[in-house]
């Protein structure tokens, strides 16, 4: 039992179902405010509207970022239809596709079973498996990374044949252009500074010689350039705004409000590598340690995870997808390890997994103890604790029971037991998730407007926006007194708003008057204010979030 990954039947089985589960659960949940929301709807504005270059949301420019899952999302719509699982199509398949490469590319540099062992760590791990099931930018990003990391490493291993070496840089060079085009220019800045450091730290200056920068380069600005040219032609005020603005002043200045303290990504990573966070210090250790030959792919593999993590503690603006694409090499690393790793560190390693999940199941009740007051929503936190308890449940019974198999000297099974604890463990989170991610969206009330709608009803979102209820309604609301992210686009084009709640009362009760029929989304405290202000409205629908009015 101590050579699964020498069975094709065994490998084959699992990548089966892996691969049938991830794809299946795309489906299976709401799209959540405010990202998934969002990056829906202007996958489906581009696709209705057939502009795939000027990026908008609500009908309004958006240029926070470049185009690449808008388009992965809208060609998406076009060949399948509206729907969750479309919208998550995209990150889907660049998880899946991480997971891969990155097993793909152990097996290369390390032998079969740590390719075996790769496979199994990023794909059980928390952050990986989260970001691969969530319809936001930074698993495009990480995806195309990982293309970049895993081509660079087999291209610049010392049996590489100088055919092998030039296709795959080529194909580093084609993952760094589209890492640009999904999140801008830390697709190529990052990449660049962890060769440099690698550079200084390994002195090997020949890598230079072997990175084919003549046709490289001529790929990447072929790749990555049309789009910023043209959307500059269209748009002459977006290179300011997306360069300066989202790169600039995002990195140096706080205006983002997305502060953190240096060490919130240091946090970030306990949770987001578990199962194998017993396994990361010794990991990282054994990686920085020199190994036989020219190239030191391990110490590569460690400059990667650590600048980039540094890298965006030092950011003033802090999310916690940022650090995704970090993970593909700390799941080398750790099966690198984990293919000489002592009984001990593998008990480790199961032994925080069963506290894990101890700890989840202590921690639950005082959870719930402290839920929102409101009825609705504290009765769906409620719904949601046994797939919480499950999850813990699963957690701490895979920790034992890969301490049992390690005990006996079982690698094999103590890795794929603890793969399959943390796999099932996030798939149980993420599901049980629905019933309060649905409220949040909104969902159910974008379902009982419908009925209401007609082809030329206007929809009006008072002081808030919804950004999932607009792609379950497929059109595009009328913002009132409402900011934000649309700032910049609204000083463009300042007609497809009304900025105040007074011009709002105005346009009501003119399309009252004329007896034509109009819809709104509010907060209960602007339904209070347009009620003090008699306003003639009905109420339609309604949750513990916002209310849906109408005027007739």
């Amino acid at each position: 039992m101590n050579d699964l990954y020498n069975s094709k039947k065994v490998v084959w089985g699992l990548l089966a179902a892996f691969v049938i589960v991830w794809l299946y659960v795309l489906g299976v949940r709401t799209l959540v405010p405010p990202d998934e929301g969002r990056y829906a709807e202007m996958a489906r504005e581009m696709w209705a509207t057939g502009d795939w270059i000027t990026t908008r949301l609500n009908g309004i420019k958006y240029f926070e970022k470049p185009p690449l899952q808008t388009w992965m999302n809208a060609l998406s719509f076009g060949l399948f239809g509206l729907g969750e699982w479309q919208a998550r199509l995209w990150t889907g398949l660049c998880g899946l596709g991480g997971v891969l490469l990155t097993s793909y590319t152990a097996h290369r540099l390390f032998g079969q079973r740590t390719g075996f062992y790769a496979a199994l760590a990023l794909g059980s791990t928390l952050y990986w498996v989260a970001g691969g099931q969530i319809d936001s930018l930074d698993m495009g990003l990480s995806g195309m990374m990982t293309v970049a990391l895993c081509s660079l490493l087999i291209a610049q291993r010392d049996a590489a044949t100088p055919a092998e070496q030039r296709n795959w840089m080529l194909l580093c060079w084609a993952g760094m252009a589209l890492a640009v085009l999904a999140k801008g220019l830390i697709g190529v800045v990052l990449p660049g500074a962890v060769l440099v450091l690698y550079t200084l730290l390994s002195r090997d200056i020949a890598i230079w010689k072997r990175l084919h920068l003549g046709k490289g380069l001529l790929l990447f600005f072929a790749i990555a350039t049309p789009w910023f040219v043209l959307v500059a032609l269209q748009n002459p005020e977006q290179p300011h705004f997306f360069f300066i603005h989202e790169h600039w002043e995002r990195f140096f200045l706080k205006t983002h409000h997305r502060e953190g303290a240096w060490y919130y990504f240091l946090l970030l990573l306990i949770p987001g590598v578990m199962p194998w966070f017993g396994l990361l210090p010794q990991a990282l250790v054994q990686g920085v340690k020199r190994a036989p030959g020219v190239f030191q792919p391990k110490l590569l593999l460690v400059i990667w995870a650590v600048f980039i993590t540094f890298f965006f503690s030092y950011s003033s603006s802090k999310l916690p997808g940022y650090i995704l694409p970090v993970f593909p090499a700390l799941a080398m690393l750790i099966a690198s390890y984990l293919e000489n790793a002592s009984r001990l560190n593998r008990m480790l390693a199961a032994g925080l997994l069963l506290l894990l999940g101890v700890a989840g199941l202590v921690a639950l009740p005082h959870w719930i103890g402290s839920a929102p007051r409101h009825p609705d929503e504290r009765a769906l936190l409620e719904a949601y604790q046994p797939w919480v308890l499950s999850a813990a449940i699963v957690a701490a019974a895979g920790g034992a029971l890969a301490i049992f198999h390690a005990r006996q000297l079982r690698r094999d099974l103590t890795v794929l037991t603890l793969a399959i604890a943390g796999f099932v463990s996030v798939q149980l989170i993420l599901t049980g998730f629905e019933p309060y991610g649905n409220l949040r969206a909104g969902k159910q009330l974008a379902l009982k407007m419908l009925p209401e709608l007609q082809a030329d009803t206007k929809i009006y979102s008072v002081s808030t926006y919804e950004q999932s209820m607009t792609f379950y309604l497929r059109r595009t609301v009328i913002l009132v007194n409402y900011w934000d992210e649309f700032t910049f686009g609204l000083t463009q084009q300042p007609e497809l708003s009304i900025p105040t709640v007074d011009g709002f009362i105005a346009r009501w009760q003119e399309h009252t008057t004329q007896k034509v029929k109009a819809m709104a989304i509010v907060s209960d405290d602007a339904y209070r204010d347009l009620k003090t202000k008699g306003v003639t409205m009905r109420v339609i629908a309604e949750d513990s979030r916002r209310l849906v009015i109408t005027n007739l």
